[in-house]
Formats: C-alpha cells, structure tokens, sequence
C-alpha cells in the first residue's frame, strides 16, 4: 500500500484527505513513477470544489493533480523510460500520491530541480497552446492580463524569447518581477487600458487574459476585433465573442521536451513559491485560493 490525497465530495479544501491506497500498475506505454514534486494547478481547485462537474463529473473517489516529476520504478510494454529514470510528465489518475502514472514521459535534466520539473507541464502547455492559437508574430504587441500568474509568466518569457513586445498587467507588488521577465508589466485595475495605451509602441495586436478578471470587452476595444483575444479564466467568453481556450488531451506533446531545456538551461524561469508535505494539500489548496501565492506551490510525497 502508499498514501495518496484523495477526495470523496466536492466541497472545500478540507475534503482533502491522505487515504492509504494501491499503487496503480502501468499499462501498455506507461510508467510508474515514485512521486518527488506534484504541482498544484488552479484546475485543481475547480475539480474539487465541483466547479467543473458539470464539463467532467468526478468518479470518486478522486486523486487530484494533474503534472507530476519523479523517478521509474516500473515500466509498461513499449514505455519510454526505464527503471531508474529520472522524468515529468501528466499524469494519468492523479498526481497528489506517492507514486502515479505517466503515459509520455519526458526525461528531467539533472540541472533541473523536482519542483521546477513538475511545475512545467500544465501551465506551459497552456501558454504554448494560447500563443500558437492567437497566432502572434515577432514585432507583434501582445497584452498578458495576469502575467504574474503561474501561466503568465511562462507566456511572457516564451512571447519575449520569440521576439514579440509583451505588455502585462499585474499587481503592484509583481511590477519589478515581470518587468525582468522582459515584459513591460503596468498594473491592473481602474485604468488599466489607458496604462496600456501608454506603454504599447503602437496598436495592441492580441490579448492572452490569464486573469478572468473581468476585462474582455476592454480588450475586444483595445484590439478593435474580439477575435484577437482568447481567455482560459473567464466563462463570460462566449458573450463577449472571445474564444475561450481549455486544455487539450495532447498535454505531453511536443511543446514539453522545449520547455524543459529552455528551463534547464535558465532561459525560462518559473517561480516555486512554496514545497508542502503531501499531508498538507488541503492547506495547499487554502491558500492558493486565498491568493497568498507568488508563484508555483508542489506537494513534496
């Protein structure tokens, strides 16, 4: 037997419980892993709260987490890793146990610590996903609302890497932070637009609103077609006739083995913000809802 995060209703985050359970057995492709760091995701939250059972009902009871980074201790036929590797991917069944399972593993750089290796694959994919679906180009303007976020950091490092011009919106605290990020970072709230207007070189080309803080219909005028910004927080999309984007199946696909060298060789940083014990997932979850984060929070098995 090995201990898990499990959750058996949707509620708060004390339906967050560490349950004994049985190690899952991989398949034809997969890998078992013997967990080192989970990331803790906003989806996560949505998942447990029930916000999201209406698109996925849950079948409990629920392991949660969704990336994890850890080393093989058993590999099914035709796997990509043997016993002993050292790798990150999605998980398959959830990744807030001592051991999970991936179905396309990626091998983790020695240089690249377990917290940063499991941080790495829901929000990158989120931001590579978000950046080919708008279809911004080098000497392009992009507005990131949200770019201290988890998925906004990752979106302007990988937007300023391809020679795009960023301009986020972020809290007064995170202005300095985004700014060394390459980003020209204003802060969010009343008035906002004309701080970007004033910023921007020219025109503002496309809109990423990580924040789903109510600014769609200012971005929609900022860019002067709605078309041009695509949100992954606010379900208010549809009215205001912006894509929403969600996460795709292919959340191990090419865009990873990119990712984690450009972390592993220190042009892409994501922010740990704080290691808890698995025990502790409930106040994990407690205080990412809070918004006490500044950065990444990983359960440590």
């Amino acid at each position: 037997m090995s201990t898990a995060i499990t959750f058996s209703e949707y509620g708060p985050p004390e339906v967050l419980r560490l349950t004994e359970v049985t190690p899952p057995e991989p398949g034809p492709g997969q890998v078992r892993i013997r967990v080192r760091a989970a990331s803790v995701n906003p989806i996560d939250m949505k998942n447990r709260s029930g916000l999201m059972a209406k698109v996925a009902p849950a079948h409990f009871p629920v392991i949660p987490g969704l990336d994890a980074a850890g080393v093989v201790d058993a590999a099914g036929e035709g796997a990509d890793a043997v016993v002993g590797d050292h790798v990150l991917g999605a998980t398959v069944g959830g990744s807030y146990s001592e051991y999970a399972l991936l179905e396309r593993p990626v091998a983790k750089p020695e240089g690249l610590s377990w917290e940063v290796a499991a941080s790495l694959v829901t929000v990158g994919q989120t931001a590579h996903r978000v950046l080919r679906q708008l279809g911004v180009q080098a000497g392009q303007t992009l507005l990131v609302h949200g770019a201290a976020g988890s998925v906004g950091v990752i979106a302007v490092q990988l937007a300023v890497s391809r020679g795009i011009t960023v301009i986020g919106t972020v809290a007064e605290r995170d202005l300095e932070r985004v700014t060394a990020l390459g980003a020209t970072a204003v802060r969010y709230g009343d008035g906002w637009v004309d701080r970007v207007k004033a910023a921007a070189p020219g025109e503002v080309d496309f809109v990423f609103d990580a924040s789903g803080a109510g600014v769609l219909a200012d971005s929609a005028a900022l860019t002067g077609d709605a078309a041009k910004v695509i949100t992954i927080a606010d379900m208010a999309a549809q009215q205001h006739g912006v894509r929403f984007s969600a996460g795709s199946a292919d959340r191990g696909g090419e865009y990873l083995p990119e990712l984690v060298q450009l972390a592993a060789a220190g042009k892409l940083s994501v922010p740990i913000w704080r290691s808890y014990p698995l025990a502790e997932a409930a106040q994990a979850h407690a205080d990412l809802e809070a918004h006490r984060n500044r950065g990444k929070a990983v359960l440590l098995p």
